[in-house]
């Protein structure tokens, strides 16, 4: 089942690189609870409402941003992302780039829970995996 989150993931980044918000939101469940790290000062989103004011938030405030999976580890229920992006500021065109572990956990073959953390070191004790 696991190696079916992975797919998942790679699926839904390749969603939101394409810029297809329908079609991300397929692979996200209605009463998900997402904390991307960009918007921490914002706090949580939650449902599929949540995710498209975060989604409009992100394309408000880059002309371009691409987010590129550089590796992918399986912990059952749970993926464990490292994340890569990189983008370009609507008014100044100023460069963004950033790495970050994004944890994404998924029932049904949807994601429930998505949280982005700074560090690999953090996202592991947080989320409490185990190597």
């Amino acid at each position: 089942m696991s190696q079916q989150n992975v797919t998942l993931l790679l699926r839904a980044n390749r969603a939101f690189n394409d810029g297809d918000l329908e079609a991300f939101l397929a692979f996200v469940d209605d009463g998900i609870e997402a904390t991307p790290r960009m918007a921490r000062m914002e706090g949580s989103f939650r449902g599929h409402d949540g995710i498209r004011r975060w989604w409009q938030s992100l394309r408000d405030t880059f002309v371009y941003f691409y987010s590129e999976i550089v590796e992918v580890r399986d912990f059952g229920d749970r993926t464990l992302a490292e994340v890569h992006d990189r983008g370009h500021g609507v008014g100044s065109r100023a460069e963004v780039e950033q790495w970050s572990w994004h944890v994404t956990e998924w029932r049904d073959s949807k994601a429930v829970r998505w949280h982005a953390y700074g560090t690999e070191a953090e996202a592991l004790r947080a989320e409490r995996l185990a190597e």
